[in-house]
């Protein structure tokens, strides 16, 4: 017998007796027992001897509200949150891994968990009130609408004209090295699974992606895991720009780091879908679709910014201004082991110039 079947099996034994807070404790070795990398972590104990296991790409600073009202409304369930990267999560799940519920960035790895059978099916009021692009074969749920967007420093800009479509913002940094050398920033495709997203969907929707990317690699982009991370460093002044970081975590910090600012192009956006499943191995099915539908009725907390409005609000005028990114078979392509390859191998092309 495996740790985390013994973990598991301890929990339901002692859990009833002991409380809360022994429950929490070997709910944390069931899932430190599995081999992926955790960035961040919190357990939040409920009243009762239940508790609900999340992973998630979401930081906890930006969540955290949201899951203190759900606890709020739902006193007696505790809740052991993980925070990892898109990646993590997307290896977790396929590994075996147990949680409740799996929210991520990175809808086309998820929409790969749930077409491979790593899913449970759920249906409610809450989910089919949703539209059919926000929504997959029961399995997978849209529960935030997030753009791309491009954050600077507003003082490394001091005396250039804004650019206001890609192909301004390639020739703006490309005739002006000294300025910009060392201080642009964006994903690492192979290390952000909702970097690759974003770059594989806008090469598909614009030759502008690849001259970009080389003039980016020509000035030595820096390259980062997360948004956060390129953020802070715009908002120190480390970074000039940092290039398609999510939306809802760049005006999180508007107005409290001095010159942060997004800028904003008029060619397209690309949007990302946040997207929520239940994992095949989820114990607590019940609780995780309490938090399924709290999240596609209330919307998520973003910290010191405007809480991110439920993805029906948005309503079908959404549908018409999102960028490429779709739920559907089609996010699977640049999935394949041959593509992804020769989508990487002209990226590492072009970042070592």
């Amino acid at each position: 017998m495996c740790v985390a079947d013994l973990a598991r099996r301890m929990r339901r034994f002692f859990a009833p007796l002991l409380g809360p807070l022994l429950a929490s404790l070997l709910a944390a070795s069931a899932v430190g027992a599995q081999d992926f990398e955790i960035e961040d972590r919190r357990t939040y104990p409920g009243t009762g001897a239940d508790m609900l296991r999340v992973i998630s790409t979401a930081d906890l600073d930006v969540f955290e509200p949201f899951l203190l009202r759900f606890q709020s409304a739902n006193p007696d369930l505790g809740i052991d949150y993980v925070a990892v990267s898109s990646a993590e999560l997307h290896r977790a799940i396929r590994g075996g891994a147990v949680f409740d519920l799996a929210l991520s960035s990175a809808m086309d790895l998820q929409f790969a968990l749930a077409n491979d059978g790593f899913a449970q099916s759920y249906s409610s009021a809450v989910t089919q009130a949703l539209p059919d692009w926000a929504r997959w074969n029961d399995q997978l749920f849209a529960f935030t609408a997030e753009p791309a967007v491009i954050v600077i420093n507003a003082e490394r800009f001091e005396g250039l004209a804004l650019p206001r479509t890609r192909a301004d913002l390639v020739t703006l940094l490309r005739d002006h090295p000294d300025r910009f050398a060392g201080g642009v920033g964006t994903y690492d495709l192979r290390a952000s699974g909702l970097g690759y997203l974003f770059a594989t969907q806008e090469a598909r929707s614009t030759d502008a992606y690849w001259r970009l990317t080389e003039v980016m690699g020509r000035l030595d982009a820096r390259l980062y895991c997360c948004s956060s991370q390129m953020i802070d460093d715009v908002a120190s002044g480390e970074l000039a720009l940092a290039y398609n970081v999510l939306g809802s975590y760049a005006e999180g910090r508007l107005g409290l780091d001095e010159g942060l600012a997004i800028l904003p192009l008029e060619d397209f956006a690309n949007v990302m879908l946040r997207t929520a499943l239940i994992p095949a191995t989820a114990e607590r099915v019940g609780a995780a679709g309490l938090m399924l539908d709290a999240l596609l009725s209330e919307g998520m907390g973003n910290g010191p910014a405007p809480v991110l409005p439920p993805l029906q609000a948005r309503g079908e005028v959404a549908a018409s201004t999102f960028g490429p990114i779709r739920l559907g078979p089609a996010l699977m392509v640049y999935l394949d082991r041959l593509n992804r390859e020769s989508f990487l191998e002209a990226w590492d092309a072009a970042m070592e110039q």
